[in-house]
């Protein structure tokens, strides 16, 4: 073992690895913890696992072969199948973009003080192509490195609201090493098919088959490629270790600080701190319903303006991060099932306007409310999209002729 290579080998892991802290992936962490508490910790820790499972396969693909997912199952698949497989990937794709999207917009929102409307936010966001554009001609280790400043930013964040509420160290550790959820209903397990969708992302497996070929392995070499397999496989478990830890910390916050409160206790705290938000929660005693915007807000009314504005921080950080993973899917996918040679800058600008379209027309003529509903309908999509994802990734590394003495036999 050398981290010397380790070091040559990162990367790829940690840009696959922002799939698991998009917005998308943040609403369902603090969705479960206000609604189930500290009982879906579990789910989200096999989830992870699993995610990781099939993310070495994806890696295992690239190395082995020299070709990404989308470019292996052009070669594998008829016609019909490779279309219909291509058109199921970029609505996952775009879907994604618009979690992105909504993730971003709201953060903006959150941190002018409502001075940026929504759908201002949504239009800030198509700077990020431009963006992406610039720091991608900078070549792809500079990229590493700012994602992984973004990833750093998200720990901190996150880490600090961990830090201010205090989780029960006991209930956290009962949540993750036991596979139960007491008196759950419809609610718990919309939210635990709901942490399964987030995690996994069809088009991640896509996304880091590619990014794995921008180290150079002598795949002549059976040693060489065996120590490739073995790098990226530490560097992926690093990442998703991260992750999981940041996903724990927005899990846990909510779970210690808002699990069956009502909005009748929300809006008598957010009263007495004067906040201008405490119109959003009604005076009476449903059980309180959060998303990323409430979700920033009651932060604030019980911790402190410092809460909301290094909780927004985060999440903004996690809209510009996945938005650019997204892009770099969308590239590989579009050259790999169709052989097209689009302009980088053609093709982010048509996914991007796809993405914003909708999201532009609900921020402008509904409300927040909407926007992040549009977001739980989003996560659905993406469970829906995985088989998409899983059956090729499953049916080609298990291939003698596609991975030569590398298939894993199952």
């Amino acid at each position: 073992f050398s981290f010397r290579k380790l070091w040559a080998f990162t990367g790829p892991g940690f840009l696959m690895s922002i799939a698991y802290l998009d917005p998308g992936n943040i609403e369902s962490d603090l969705q479960s913890g206000a609604v189930a508490g500290f009982k879906l910790l579990w789910v989200l820790m096999l989830a992870t696992i699993i995610g990781l499972l099939l993310q070495r396969l994806a890696a295992r693909l690239g190395v082995v072969t020299g070709l990404h997912l989308a470019e292996v199952c052009n070669r594998q698949y008829q016609k019909v199948p490779r279309i219909i497989l291509w058109l199921m990937v970029e609505l996952a794709i775009i879907g994604s973009d618009m979690q992105e999207v909504i993730g971003s917009a709201i953060a903006i929102n959150l941190l002018s003080v409502g001075k940026i409307p929504l759908w201002g936010g949504v239009l800030i966001t198509i700077a990020d192509t431009f963006v992406f554009l610039f720091l991608d001609k900078y070549g792809l280790r500079k990229l590493e490195a700012f994602f992984g400043f973004l990833i750093t930013i998200m720990a901190l964040t996150f880490g600090y609201e961990y830090i201010t509420v205090k989780p029960d160290q006991k209930k956290l550790l009962q949540g993750l090493f036991i596979p139960y959820c007491q008196d759950c209903g419809t609610p718990q397990l919309e939210q635990a098919v709901g942490i399964v969708g987030a995690v996994i992302m069809p088009h991640n497996m896509y996304l880091h088959s590619a990014l794995v070929k921008s180290r150079q392995v002598n795949r002549a070499n059976k040693r060489e490629v065996q120590e490739a397999n073995k790098y990226f496989f530490i560097e992926s478990c690093i990442a998703l270790f991260v992750s999981f830890i940041i996903n724990i910390f927005v899990v846990t916050v909510f779970a210690e600080a808002f699990f069956e409160k009502t909005n009748a206790d929300v809006n008598a705290v957010c009263v007495n701190t004067s906040s201008p938000h405490s119109a959003l929660f009604p005076n009476n005693n449903e059980t309180l319903e959060v998303d990323i915007y409430k979700g920033g807000v009651v932060l604030g009314c019980y911790f402190g303006p410092a809460a909301l504005y290094i909780w927004a921080i985060g999440i903004l950080a996690a809209g510009q991060s996945s938005t650019m993973t997204g892009t770099y899917s969308g590239q590989f996918v579009m050259e790999g099932f169709l052989n097209l040679r689009w302009s980088r800058f053609a093709r982010v600008l048509l996914t991007r306007s796809i993405a914003i379209t909708p999201t532009l027309l609900v921020a402008i003529f509904q409300d927040v409310e909407h926007l992040t509903g549009m977001n739980d309908f989003l996560n659905v999509l993406m469970s829906l999209q995985l088989p998409f994802a899983l059956i090729p990734v499953l049916t080609f590394t298990s291939l003698p002729s596609v991975m030569n003495d590398f298939a894993n036999g199952l």
